[in-house]
């Protein structure tokens, strides 16, 4: 793909804000952005990516719509060397505000909701002046006592030095992002596609600008930084490289904290199904504000896959989706070698990118390799699902978090039934939710988390019972053309834009 077009200075009616997917990284997220950007070409959108440092992401996975207007891309945690702020008196208040917030999120329950009129004043205050500054938080006397008032009531468990840097690595970011937001082109209204960062990002547009903020989650972002977080594969920039339990508390309630300023902010709340918007409720999003959009996908464009099929079932599993921890390709690969005892016929395709995190893709290629798999296992990069699932018999999510899978849909519409594990959507896509989408049967089967003999076992029961495997792809296609059309989901959308101008900000 080409780099994205460096267009600078025109206001859009929308301004996406993507946090280390579109539109360099392959993926679900990514996938429905791009498509979303296309289907609205009476809308024009600007861009801003937010990712941890340059190096962590190649050229670009997509060439931008002609209706994006504008596109800029920034690295929160790459060194800036010689660059200080400008360096203005704080008011005191403006420590005040934020220790509102930590007490606040100390001592509340987590469905609590945030007062939107705090964050306001800290989105106001932020990097501006008579606010707080970068140069005042990383040199002020008022920040060190701030942050050694914390450490005494937070900090039991880690030494002051990895307290001081990793509240410092917390928070620098904000400050970029303060940035950001001080220099973006106008838009009519802004869209973040989780809270995190990108969220925090929104927040600060929304105040700061008097304009309206819809935010969707595709998954629960503060649930997938905890899992990422609690694996201790990595956290954000090389000051909050400690591995403790108080640090990693620490980045917890941070990543909590934003996800509750970014709700408080957002005048709709998106999610893909009816779990995760009880989720974000839990995490204190106010009801009144949330709403349920499915994802859908474009059925004629995988229905022609199902004539291509010969009359047997393939013999190929697919796992479709980034060589990540989260997605738990191990216990596929694991899987896999149960499925090739009994049918020594078997292929497992590992279809998607592996430059995400290149150590967990290393691993995962060494256990291909100690299990004796190395014919029977094959990483075969990106490629677009249609040309993958017309080949498939069963395509396999071993994932330890997601919300509605595209994948599952894709898979579905190409007539392939599938085994997943049970996280977000995947029981309902493949079981059904309502009573009437229950009677259209079973489109596989749900398997326990991490549980690579239950995902053989499975996989195995499809494949040698055509009977069987006929029927769950009679019901994913029956459902994914009842339930999860892409037409459904861009109307969704561009209803929500229109809705957006009557919004007060």
């Amino acid at each position: 793909m080409n780099p994205p077009t460096l267009r600078h200075g025109q206001s859009s009616d929308v301004a996406l804000l993507l946090e280390g997917t579109y539109p360099f990284v392959r993926g679900g997220v990514s996938t429905w952005a791009h498509k979303l950007i296309e289907s609205l070409p009476e809308t024009t959108f600007s861009l801003v990516f937010l990712g941890g440092r340059r190096i962590d992401h190649g050229n670009a996975a997509y060439d931008l719509p002609r209706n994006v207007v504008h596109f800029e891309r920034h690295y929160l945690f790459e060194s800036r060397k010689g660059a200080r702020g400008a360096r203005f008196f704080s008011d005191a208040r403006a420590f005040q505000d934020l220790d509102l917030l930590l007490e606040h999120l100390r001592a509340s329950e987590p469905s609590s909701l945030l007062d939107a009129r705090l964050v306001k004043r800290i989105a106001l205050s932020l990097a501006r002046p008579g606010g707080l500054s970068l140069d005042e938080f990383l040199h002020g006397d008022e920040a060190w006592e701030w942050i050694t008032d914390n450490y005494r009531r937070d900090g039991a468990d880690m030494s002051f030095t990895d307290y001081f840097w990793n509240m410092r690595a917390t928070h620098i970011a904000l400050f970029a992002l303060a940035e950001i937001a001080a220099h973006l082109p106008p838009s009519r209204l802004y869209h973040s596609l989780c809270t995190g960062y990108a969220g925090f990002l929104g927040a600060l547009l929304a105040h700061q600008r008097s304009r309206p903020l819809i935010l969707t989650e595709h998954g629960i972002y503060t649930k997938e930084r905890m899992i990422d977080l609690a694996s201790a594969e990595a956290f954000p920039g090389d000051t909050a490289r400690k591995r403790g339990v108080g640090a990693r508390q620490l980045w917890m309630r941070f990543f909590q904290g934003l996800g509750k300023m970014a709700y408080s902010s957002a005048h709709c709340i998106v999610s893909l199904y009816e779990g995760n918007r009880r989720r974000q409720l839990d995490d204190g999003a106010d009801p009144a504000r949330t709403r349920v959009i499915p994802n859908g996908v474009d059925v004629e464009r995988f229905a022609a896959l199902r004539e291509r099929r010969k009359g047997e079932i393939p013999r190929v599993l697919a796992f479709i989706g980034r060589v990540v921890p989260i997605k738990d390709v191990k216990t596929f690969i694991r899987a896999m070698k149960a499925v090739v005892a009994e049918r020594p016929d078997a292929e497992g395709w590992i279809v998607g990118p592996t430059d995400e995190d290149g150590g967990y893709a290393s691993e995962c290629m060494q256990l291909v390799s100690s299990l004796g798999l190395a014919r029977k296992v094959a990483f075969l990069g990106f490629h677009p699902p249609e040309e993958i699932l017309r080949s498939v018999g069963v395509a396999v999510l071993t994932s330890m978090s997601e919300a509605l899978p595209l994948v599952l849909l894709e898979a579905f519409a190409s007539g392939v039934p599938a085994v997943a594990t049970d996280v977000g959507a995947c029981r309902e896509l493949i079981e059904g939710r309502t009573p009437a989408d229950r009677s259209f049967g079973a489109a596989g089967a749900i398997v326990p988390i991490a549980d690579p003999e239950a995902t053989a076992r499975a996989s195995l029961a499809l494949l040698r019972d055509p009977e069987r495997w006929s029927a769950a792809r009679e019901s994913g296609i029956r459902r994914v053309e009842a339930y999860y059309t892409e037409p459904h989901v861009i109307e969704a959308y561009r209803r929500l834009y229109g809705e957006a101008a009557s919004w007060q900000a």
